[in-house]
C-alpha cells in the first residue's frame, strides 16, 4: 500500500507538471511561430496520457490490477510509438523546409526546467518500480526520459540555432531518439511474455543498469526485462 501511494504521488506530480509545460510550450510556439515547440507540447501531453492510465492502473486491486497493468503497457507502448512518428514528422518537415528551432527566451527556460526537474522524476520512478515490480510505472518513467531527452534536443536547437544559426540539429538529435522508442513501443505493445510457470518476469533492478534503463550481465538481472 505505501509503495502504491509513493508511486502515485510521483505520477501526479510528473502530470501538474507536464500539463503546465505543455500548456507554456503550446503558447510559446504559438508566439514565435515554432513547430519545435509545438511538437514540445504534444510531447508533454503523450506524457500526460500516459501517466494518467498509470494513476488509473495503481488504482486498482486484484484481478482488476492485472487486467489494467496489461491494459496500460500497451496504452504505453502506443505513446512512444506515437512520440516516434512525431518526430520523425517533425524532423522531416523541418528538413524540408530547412527551419529548425526558432528563437525562444520561454522555449529555453521551459526546456532548462525540465532537464532539472524531470530525469530525478524518472529514476526515482524506476527505482520504485523495480523494488516492487510496478512494470507500467517503469515503462512510464522511461517515458518521461524520453521526453527529458527531447528537452535537451529542443535546448540545443533553441541555442544553436540563436548563436551559429544550425537549424538543423535539433531535427537530427531528436531523430537519434527514435530507433529505441520504436523498439520499447514495439515490446509494450506485444502481449507480455511470461515464465514457464506463469509468473511474471521481474524487472531489472540494479544500480548498474540504472534500474533497467539498459542491459546490463550483473546477475540480478538475468531474465529480467529491460
Amino acid at each position: 500500500m505505501l509503495h502504491a501511494m509513493s508511486a502515485r504521488k510521483l505520477i501526479l506530480l510528473t502530470l501538474a507538471y507536464n500539463v503546465g509545460e505543455g500548456a507554456l510550450a503550446l503558447w510559446a510556439a504559438i508566439a514565435a511561430g515554432s513547430l519545435a515547440l509545438a511538437a514540445f507540447g504534444v510531447d508533454s501531453y503523450l506524457e500526460v496520457a500516459a501517466a494518467s492510465v498509470v494513476l488509473w492502473r495503481l488504482g486498482a486491486r486484484g484481478d482488476d490490477a492485472e487486467r489494467l497493468e496489461q491494459f496500460a503497457e500497451r496504452f504505453i507502448g502506443v505513446t512512444f510509438l506515437l512520440l516516434a512518428a512525431g518526430i520523425l514528422f517533425q524532423g522531416g518537415f523541418n528538413l524540408f523546409r530547412s527551419d529548425g528551432a526558432d528563437d525562444s527566451m520561454v522555449g529555453i527556460l521551459l526546456a532548462l526546467a525540465s532537464l532539472v526537474v524531470m530525469p530525478g522524476i524518472a529514476i526515482w520512478k524506476l527505482k520504485l518500480a523495480a523494488r516492487h515490480n510496478i512494470r507500467s510505472l517503469a515503462f512510464e518513467a522511461k517515458e518521461t526520459l524520453a521526453c527529458s531527452y527531447l528537452s535537451l534536443t529542443l535546448l540545443i536547437g533553441l541555442v544553436a540555432n540563436a548563436l551559429v544559426g544550425w537549424w538543423w540539429l535539433d531535427v537530427v538529435t531528436a531523430m537519434l531518439l527514435v530507433p529505441w522508442l520504436v523498439r520499447e513501443g514495439v515490446e509494450r505493445v506485444r502481449p507480455e511474455q511470461e515464465e514457464g510457470d506463469g509468473s511474471t518476469t521481474p524487472l531489472c533492478a540494479c544500480r548498474s543498469c540504472l534500474y533497467g534503463m539498459r542491459r546490463c550481465s550483473a546477475s540480478c538481472c538475468a531474465g529480467a526485462i529491460v
